[in-house]
């Protein structure tokens, strides 16, 4: 496919434009096949407030770009970036670039957001180019607050203490180890990927 005229391009809501659906089912699932069905699905909760899915559009309104906007409970006015494509033939003509621009400004003037958040695996100078900074990993399935206030409760359940007159019987024996071959899973997989940030604010 030969290069595009940017002037040409537009980026618009998936949710305002239902007869793109297909397209965009087609394109998103070449990068990450899974069934028509759920794919089509999960597209279809693109809405007003988020999730929003957009997609880039050439002049003939062929979709090229699909992005996925979502909530992040834990961080007022604030999106997380998911499900970045471009169509694998017009990868590195610039319309990466052009769907994160007009993402941006999509999140800045229609939702009313002031930073936006990612991750990704690789692409890290892409997003620095961008104006993106490397921050620590967030959520965007609960809320850190929340999970803070768990702890705190936990840690105030009063534990019974152990008298000093009370006396372990040193008859009992002691407990049998685990099988060796059963995996202790101590500490969580830490993640490959990196996170990032971009304040919207001009």
């Amino acid at each position: 496919m030969t290069d595009l005229d940017e002037s040409a391009l537009s980026v618009v809501a998936l949710h305002q434009h239902p007869e793109l659906m297909k397209q965009c089912c087609i394109l998103v699932n070449e990068e990450w096949p899974r069934s028509e069905t759920a794919r089509m699905l999960s597209l279809q909760t693109s809405c007003d407030k988020m999730p929003t899915c957009l997609v880039l559009l050439t002049g003939d309104k062929k979709v090229i770009g699909h992005c996925k906007l979502t909530p992040i409970p834990s961080i007022k006015d604030s999106c997380f970036v998911e499900s970045v494509v471009i169509d694998k033939a017009l990868r590195g003509k610039r319309m990466g670039t052009f769907l994160m621009q007009a993402s941006e400004e999509y999140c800045r003037l229609v939702l009313n957001l002031k930073t936006i958040h990612l991750s990704t695996k690789g692409q890290e100078i892409f997003y620095q180019k961008l104006g993106y900074n490397i921050c620590e990993p967030i959520s965007i399935y609960g809320s850190f607050p929340q999970a803070q206030n768990a702890v705190n409760n936990i840690a105030q359940i009063n534990i019974p203490k152990l008298k000093i007159d009370d006396k372990l019987n040193t008859n009992t024996a002691p407990p049998i180890p685990p099988p060796l071959n059963i995996k202790m899973n101590v500490e969580p997989k830490k993640t490959a990927k990196t996170y990032m940030v971009k304040s919207l604010l001009l």
